[in-house]
């Protein structure tokens, strides 16, 4: 059963027209409408939405100047101030959440698969999402990082589009991330699902073999997980269409606006199928995400399992107060911790030269951040995971790639300068349930400012003034005297890249590849024992598919902590379902 009359969008005044005919309740393009104008299931409050406070001055959809998608919607309100979080307009009620994934309308392979990952029950955000998502139903969803949020949209995605096939160069659902590791991380949590219901996945990213991605899309992939600049190239390219797409997500649409990807993602969405379901989740929800809700969601529903992004019982905020001479010494102190720890600076030329300072004082430590090429950026990740680096020096830009379980703490060498860059490293830790700390190193002078943006962040954190070697510093953070022995890692390749048909020719050297073993350092530079040889047109250490890559290194021995492969999340229910 379809729409039987469309609404028309009028686009001088950017409202809608209802359309009298019944909406379809069956998955596909047509979705359920139910009558009255009863709140959404969001956790947002009465109050927040009688005074409509959140984003203000914004264009109507009908003035942004994108074209109407012809789907009946419920008349939207218009909010008035324009707060970091904005209201969510009064619209269908959710329907009733999920105790479990029995009760929901998904193939059995994909319950039959839920069971051999150790996945028993949902969490809040797939409890509450799942149901609207696999009923058609457009999808607003708020949750912090290890929430699990790609399970509350992916499950959706491969019960829907179950036991259909795609042609060449034309994907059915299409899943849009702002990072790289985002993409992999994506692709690693769905592949078993995915292969449960024979449906094939195709993960397009930067900084990888376009061809080998081209050729993927060419055998056909009913999902597609992409980045936005990179989908750009490849349309630009005649290599993919999104005219079949009747399934758009858009996650951690928070980052893609504040990495300036709004145009391209704009640009994107006007491609997919009219009348397609939209979902779009985020850490936060604020006016940039605000427009693109208006523009491209019609009659959302709304959840979200957290009142605020920052507002985690089971994570504990410290402001540590230290002195600039003592700054260097207590990061190195905090670095040689037992277990692992993330530490975030401003720039890559930071995370470089501290990593390096770290390696000085004996602590394994590795620098993560846009300067890296992709297969340094996996292998690092991997090395992170396996637990040859302890450390981890990351920037902003890597910040919403890292999903890293059993990780405890995370540490503000530099405090972020804006409060969602605060949220967004904090949840890198507590995932999945789990408990973390996250400390804020702060120099007198920036005490004020931290102040105000903790204040902005909704964070009430325990503010201590520590010094090297405070016992303080030690229950806080499990600081530690460094041993003062430089250390320099290198990871041993014991597999050579897959060969590839599309790579470019390799020049013939003397005696066989396997003879040369190779070293490669911190920075991803390959060193060889003997003369130097060419390394494959893949980079050497990570596997590529030809749908772009499978992030998983080949690495000597591995310690008893960590999960056992660089592409693949940690054991544990939790840990599988916190994706």
């Amino acid at each position: 059963m379809t729409d039987q009359s469309r609404p028309q969008r009028n686009r001088s005044t950017g409202g809608r027209t209802q359309g009298t005919g019944a909406a379809a309740g069956q998955a596909g393009r047509g979705r359920p409408r139910t009558g009255g104008n009863a709140s959404s299931s969001g956790g947002f409050s009465d109050a927040q939405r009688r005074s409509g406070s959140s984003t203000g001055g914004l264009r109507s959809a009908g003035a942004t100047g994108g074209r109407g998608r012809g789907r009946g919607a419920a008349p939207r309100e218009r909010a008035v101030e324009a707060p970091a979080d904005f209201a969510i307009p009064e619209g269908t009620p959710a329907r009733p959440p999920a105790a479990t994934f029995a009760e929901l309308e998904m193939p059995k392979g994909l319950l039959s698969a839920l069971t051999r990952e150790g996945v028993t029950e949902p969490f809040p955000i797939q409890s509450a999402t799942l149901p609207d998502a696999i009923a058609g139903r457009d999808v607003l969803g708020r949750g912090r990082t290890g929430s699990g949020k790609t399970l509350a949209f992916g499950l959706s995605i491969l019960a829907r589009t179950a036991g259909k096939r795609a042609d060449a160069r034309r994907p059915l659902a299409l899943v849009l991330v702002p990072t790289r590791e985002l993409a992999q991380q994506v692709t690693d949590a769905l592949t078993p699902y995915a292969t449960a219901v024979n449906l094939r996945i195709a993960t397009v990213v930067g900084g990888m073999s376009i061809t080998r991605q081209a050729n993927a899309l060419r055998r056909g992939a009913e999902v597609l997980v992409a980045t936005p600049g990179r989908l750009d190239d490849l349309i630009n390219r005649q290599d993919v269409r999104l005219d079949e797409v009747a399934i758009t997500v858009l996650d951690e649409a928070d980052q893609m606006a504040d990495m300036g990807f709004l145009p391209q993602v704009t640009k994107l969405l006007e491609q997919v199928a009219e009348g397609g379901q939209r979902m779009l989740f985020s850490a936060t929800l604020d006016r940039n995400v605000d427009r693109l809700v208006r523009r491209f969601l019609t009659d959302p529903v709304t959840h979200s399992v957290d009142p605020s992004a920052g507002a985690v019982t089971t994570m504990d905020h410290h402001v540590l107060q230290i002195d600039t001479a003592d700054k260097a010494s207590a990061t190195a102190h905090i670095a040689s911790r037992e277990g692992r720890v993330i530490m975030f600076v401003h720039t890559k030329h930071g995370a470089d030269r501290l990593a390096k300072q770290l390696l000085a004082t004996g602590v394994k430590a590795a620098a993560l951040h846009g300067g890296k090429s992709q297969p340094q950026r996996n292998r690092t990740l991997d090395q992170f995971r396996e637990g040859h680096v302890s450390a981890l020096i990351a920037t902003n830009v890597a910040a919403r790639g890292i999903h890293i379980d059993g990780l405890d703490l995370v540490v503000n060498v530099d405090p972020p300068i804006d409060h969602k860059d605060y949220l967004h490293r904090g949840g890198r830790t507590a995932r999945a349930g789990e408990s973390g700390t996250v400390v804020t190193l702060v120099l007198p002078e920036q005490r004020r400012e931290v102040t105000r943006l903790m204040t902005t962040a909704g964070i009430r954190p325990t503010t201590t003034k520590v010094r090297p070697g405070d016992a303080e510093l030690a229950r806080i953070t499990g600081a530690r005297t460094p041993s003062g022995v430089a250390v320099t890692l290198a990871v041993p390749i014991s597999q050579a890249p897959a060969a590839s048909t599309t790579s470019a020719p390799r020049r013939r050297t003397s005696g066989p590849r396997s003879s040369l073993p190779t070293d490669v350092d911190i920075n991803g530079n390959a060193r060889r024992r003997r003369p130097k040889q060419r390394m494959g047109a893949t980079g050497g250490g990570a596997t590529h598919t030809a749908a772009g890559f499978s992030g998983k290194a080949s690495s000597g021995s591995k310690p008893g902590s960590g999960s056992k492969s660089g592409g693949n999340y940690g054991t544990g229910r939790q840990r599988r379902q916190a994706n």
